[in-house]
C-alpha cells in the first residue's frame, strides 16, 4: 500500500463512506472509554464531525474542540447539530493550538495513521490534557485486514496495481499503539479490539459508498474502466448477498486509552 497524500475534500461523500462505520465502532469505543459527563474534550482529526457528534451525544461534555487540517471537512462538521456545543477549527494534530492541560480528555478517531509523525500527535494530545485526564484513540487495523475497504484494495492489488494508503499505516497495529502511548509517558494504558458490521442495500450501494472518498477513491480513479469492472466482478463473488440482495460486511479497529501522569 503506497503512502501518498490523501485529500478529504468532500464531507458528504466521506460521511457516506466512513461516517456510518465510524459511528458503529465509536459507540463501542465510548462505552469502553466510559468518560464522565461534563468534561472539556478535544477531538483531534475530527474530520466531518461524525465521531464528534457521537461524543457530544453520548458523553454530554460541557465543551468540545474539534480540529482537522481539511477546511472542507471542517465546513461540513459545522453543519451538524452538535455545532452548538462543539467548535471546529482547522489545525495540525502535531501542533495543537491549545495551552498545556487545557482539556480533561483527548480523542483521536480513525486518524493516527494519517498523522505524518504519530509520536508527535500523541505527545500533543498528552500535552493539552490535564494530569489524570484521558488520552484515547482507535484506528482500523490496516495491516491486519480490519479496514472496511480492505476487500476492494485486495482485489486492486491482485491486478498488480498499486493502492493508495495513509502515510503512517504501521501506527494502526496494536503493538505500535502501545509503544506510542508508552513513549508519551501515559499510564494505566489499556487496549482492545472492536469489531463492527454494516449492511448495504445491494452491491451497488456497497461499491458507491465504499469508493466515494479518500484513499479508496484515489486508488479506483487510477484504474481503467475494464480494471474497475474486473474488481467489481471479483468482489461480487466474494461478497454474496442475502435473500433480499443485501450485503453485510465486517471491519475491526484497534483501540487504546491511557491517562496523563499526575
Amino acid at each position: 500500500m503506497a503512502a501518498q497524500k490523501i485529500r478529504f475534500d468532500d464531507g458528504a461523500a466521506y460521511e457516506r463512506m466512513m461516517g456510518i462505520w465510524s459511528r458503529g465502532v465509536g459507540e463501542d469505543f465510548l462505552d469502553w472509554l466510559n468518560l464522565p459527563k461534563g468534561l472539556k474534550c478535544v477531538d483531534v482529526g475530527c474530520g466531518n464531525g461524525a465521531f464528534t457528534e457521537l461524543l457530544v451525544e453520548r458523553c454530554r461534555p460541557v465543551e468540545v474542540q474539534g480540529i482537522d487540517p481539511s477546511p472542507e471537512q471542517i465546513a461540513f462538521a459545522r453543519t451538524r447539530h452538535t455545532a452548538k456545543i462543539a467548535e471546529f477549527r482547522q489545525a495540525d494534530a502535531m501542533a495543537l493550538p491549545f495551552p498545556d492541560s487545557r482539556f480533561d480528555a483527548a480523542t483521536m478517531a480513525l486518524v493516527i495513521f494519517f498523522v505524518p509523525e504519530p509520536a508527535k500527535g500523541v505527545a500533543e494530545m498528552a500535552r493539552v490534557v490535564r494530569p489524570g485526564g484521558a488520552v484515547a484513540a482507535y484506528a482500523w487495523d490496516m495491516l491486519g485486514g480490519g479496514f472496511p475497504m480492505t476487500p476492494i484494495l485486495s482485489e486492486v492489488r491482485a491486478l498488480g496495481k498499486e493502492t493508495v494508503g495513509p502515510p503512517s499505516v504501521e501506527a494502526s497495529r496494536m503493538e505500535s499503539l502501545r509503544e506510542l502511548w508508552g513513549n508519551a509517558g501515559l499510564e494505566a494504558v489499556e487496549t482492545r479490539k472492536i469489531t463492527v458490521q454494516r449492511t448495504f442495500r445491494n452491491f451497488d450501494d456497497f461499491w458507491t459508498a465504499s469508493t466515494g472518498a479518500g484513499s479508496v477513491r484515489a486508488t479506483v480513479d487510477a484504474l481503467s474502466r475494464d480494471e474497475v469492472e474486473t474488481v467489481k466482478a471479483r468482489l461480487r463473488a466474494k461478497l454474496p448477498p442475502d435473500a433480499e440482495g443485501r450485503i453485510t460486511h465486517s471491519a475491526f479497529a484497534n483501540a487504546i486509552k491511557g491517562r496523563v501522569r499526575k
